[in-house]
C-alpha cells in the first residue's frame, strides 16, 4: 500500500477526514499518474450497468409479497395506492440525497463514507455504530423466506414453519456457495435472474390490462370491483400508516446501490446523475402499474387473505391454475436473484470493514482466499441471515425480517439527511459545493419522513392491526435499536477500552492501493509516547 495526501488524488478541499493521518513524499507524488491510470482501468461501470445495479437490487420480492399487508393495514384500496405514492416520493427524495453525497464523495462505501465525513465526534463512534448495522443485519433473509413460500405454493404443498425455512436456507446457502466459489458464474446468474424479474413484472402489468378489459377466468360474482368506492374501509391509524410505509419502503430498498461502487464507475458524477433517477423513475412507474393490476384482477378480500401470495392469485384469476404454479416458480427465481444481489454486496461490506481494520481478525475478513472471492464476508452475512430466519415464530418470519431491516435503515437515513442539512447550514466552513444538489426542501422532507418512520412504530396499533400474530408490535424497534447499540458497545471496546489497555492510539490513515489506485481509510495502532512499537 502507498499513502497519499487526498488532495493529490484530485479530491476537492473538504473531502478529506480531519482525523486522518496522511503521508506525503516525492515518490508518492511521482506515482500519481500511474495510479490514476490503474484507477481508470478499474472503472468499468457505465450508465447502463449502474442503472441495473439499482434495478436488480430494488426489485426483489417486495412488489410481489407486500401489497396484501399494505392493503390490510390501510383498510382501503385508495389509501393503499396512496401509500405507494408516498413511498415513491420518499424513495425519490432519498435518491436525490444519495446522489448529492455520491457525487461529492465518489468512492465505494455508500452511507458509511457520508456518516463518517459529517459525524466526527466522538472519534470513530460513527464507524462503530455502522459496523453493528452491517454485521448484525441479515438483509438476504427476507427474500430467502419468500423463495421458500412461492416454491411450496407452486408445488401445492402447505406452507409450514420448517419446510418454508428449510427451502429458504437452501436458497441462501446456494447463493453463498455460488458467489463464494464461482464469482463470475454468480454474476452471470444474477444478471439473468435480474432480467427474469423485469419480465415477470411486465407480465403482471399486461395481466392487469387483460383484467381491466374484463377477461378473467373467474365467475362474474367473484370478480373484483376495487375501484368503486376505493376509500371505503380506510383506517388511517398511525400504526397502520407507518407499518404500511415500511412495507413500501422495503420494496424500494436499494436506490442507493450504485453509491457502493462509485470507485468502479466511469465518470461517476455523470453516470450517477443519469442512472439513479432513470432507475427509480422506471421502477416507480412499474410498481404503480403492478398495484393497479393486482386490484384489477383480485378482489380486495382475496388480496388480504392471500397476503404474500397476491401475485399467485393474480396469475390464477387471469391465466388459470397451471400458469399460477408456473409463474410462482418465476417469482421464486426473482427472489433468488435478489438474494444473490444482496449477499454479493453485503459480503463486500463486511470484507471492506476487514480491510479497514475495523473488525477483529481483519486479515481473515479481508481475504479473497481461496477462490478469489470474499468468502469470509459472504459467510458472515449467510450466518446472520440464517439466525434471523430461524428466530421468529411461524407466520411472523417475513414481517419481522422486513421491519427489522427497514427500521434501522430509517435511523441511518435520518442521520444521513440530518448530516446533509448540517452541511447546507454550514456550507462555507465545510466548503460544500457538490456537482449535484438535492436542495434543502427535499432533504428536509427525507429527514422528516425517516424521523416519522423511527418514532411512529411506538404508537400502539388500533383494532387488532398488529402486523404480527404472536410478537409484540414494538419488537422490531427494540431489536433495531439493540443492533445500533451493539455497534456502540463495540466502539467503546475497540476505540476506547482496548487502546487504553494496550497503551496505543487508534488512528485512521487514507491509503491508496498500489495496484488499483483505490482509496480507503485504514485503521492502525500508533504507540503512545514512551511505549514500544506495536504491530
Amino acid at each position: 500500500m502507498s499513502r497519499f495526501f487526498t488532495s493529490a488524488m484530485g479530491l476537492r478541499k473538504g473531502d478529506g477526514d480531519k482525523d486522518s493521518d496522511v503521508v506525503v513524499s516525492d515518490d508518492n507524488v511521482s506515482q500519481v499518474g500511474h495510479l490514476q491510470q490503474a484507477r481508470d482501468a478499474k472503472r468499468q461501470i457505465g450508465v447502463v450497468s449502474a442503472t441495473f445495479l439499482i434495478v436488480n437490487r430494488v426489485i426483489g420480492t417486495g412488489i410481489f409479497a407486500t401489497p396484501g399487508a399494505i392493503l390490510a393495514l390501510s383498510g382501503s384500496v385508495g389509501l393503499s395506492l396512496f401509500m405507494w405514492v408516498a413511498g415513491m416520493f420518499i424513495a425519490a427524495a432519498g435518491t436525490a440525497v444519495y446522489m448529492e453525497f455520491g457525487t461529492a464523495i465518489p468512492r465505494n462505501g455508500g452511507e458509511k463514507n457520508y456518516l463518517e465525513y459529517v459525524f466526527r465526534k466522538p472519534k470513530f463512534l460513527t464507524t462503530g455504530l455502522y459496523t453493528g448495522y452491517v454485521v448484525l443485519l441479515g438483509w438476504a433473509s427476507g427474500n430467502s423466506v419468500i423463495f421458500g413460500e412461492y416454491i411450496l405454493h407452486a408445488a401445492q404443498i402447505e406452507v409450514g414453519r420448517w419446510n418454508q425455512r428449510g427451502i429458504g436456507i437452501a436458497c441462501i446457502t446456494a447463493a453463498f456457495l455460488i458467489h463464494g466459489t464461482a464469482l463470475k458464474w454468480g454474476i452471470r446468474l444474477q444478471n439473468l435472474l435480474g432480467a427474469i424479474k423485469v419480465v415477470i413484472i411486465l407480465i403482471i402489468v399486461v395481466a392487469g390490462w387483460v383484467a381491466l378489459a374484463g377477461h378473467l377466468k373467474v365467475p362474474e360474482d367473484k370478480r373484483p370491483h376495487n375501484f368503486t368506492n376505493a376509500f371505503e374501509g380506510t383506517t388511517g391509524s398511525a400504526y397502520g400508516v407507518v407499518t404500511a410505509l415500511y412495507n413500501v419502503i422495503w420494496s424500494y430498498i436499494g436506490y442507493s446501490n450504485a453509491n457502493y461502487a462509485l470507485s468502479e464507475t466511469r465518470n461517476p458524477v455523470r453516470t450517477l446523475k443519469i442512472a439513479a433517477p432513470l432507475a427509480i423513475a422506471t421502477i416507480s412507474v412499474l410498481y404503480m402499474l403492478v398495484n393497479i393490476a393486482y386490484f384489477a384482477a383480485v378482489p380486495k378480500e382475496e388480496i388480504i387473505e392471500a397476503r404474500r401470495l397476491v401475485a399467485a392469485s393474480l396469475f390464477r384469476n387471469v391465466f388459470g391454475g397451471t400458469a399460477e404454479r408456473a409463474l410462482s416458480v418465476f417469482v421464486a427465481l426473482s427472489a433468488f436473484g435478489n438474494v444473490l444481489s444482496v449477499i454479493f454486496s453485503q459480503g463486500r461490506l463486511v470484507q471492506e470493514l476487514g480491510r479497514e481494520g475495523v473488525l477483529p481478525f481483519s486479515r481473515f475478513w479481508a481475504s479473497n482466499w481461496p477462490f478469489n472471492a470474499p468468502l469470509a464476508g459472504l459467510f458472515e452475512h449467510w450466518a446472520v441471515s440464517i439466525i434471523i430466519m430461524l428466530a421468529p415464530p411461524p407466520g411472523d418470519a417475513y414481517d419481522f425480517i422486513l421491519n427489522l431491516i427497514s427500521y434501522p435503515l430509517a435511523i441511518v437515513n435520518a442521520f444521513v439527511s440530518a448530516g446533509l442539512i448540517h452541511l447546507y447550514l454550514n456550507r462555507k466552513s465545510w466548503n460544500w459545493n457538490p456537482p449535484i444538489s438535492a436542495t434543502l426542501p427535499v432533504v428536509v422532507f427525507f429527514f422528516l419522513s425517516n424521523l416519522y418512520l423511527v418514532v411512529a412504530p411506538f404508537v400502539p396499533p388500533e383494532n387488532g392491526q398488529n402486523i404480527y400474530k404472536t410478537l409484540p408490535y414494538w419488537i422490531h424497534c427494540v431489536v433495531g435499536f439493540g443492533i445500533i447499540f451493539a455497534g456502540g458497545v463495540y466502539w467503546l471496546i475497540w476505540a476506547i477500552i482496548l487502546p487504553k489497555i494496550g497503551k496505543y492510539e487508534l488512528v485512521r490513515e487514507t491509503v491508496v492501493d498500489d495496484i488499483d489506485g483505490w482509496e480507503r481509510a485504514v485503521f492502525s495502532r500508533r504507540p503512545l509516547a514512551g511505549t514500544s512499537e506495536q504491530t
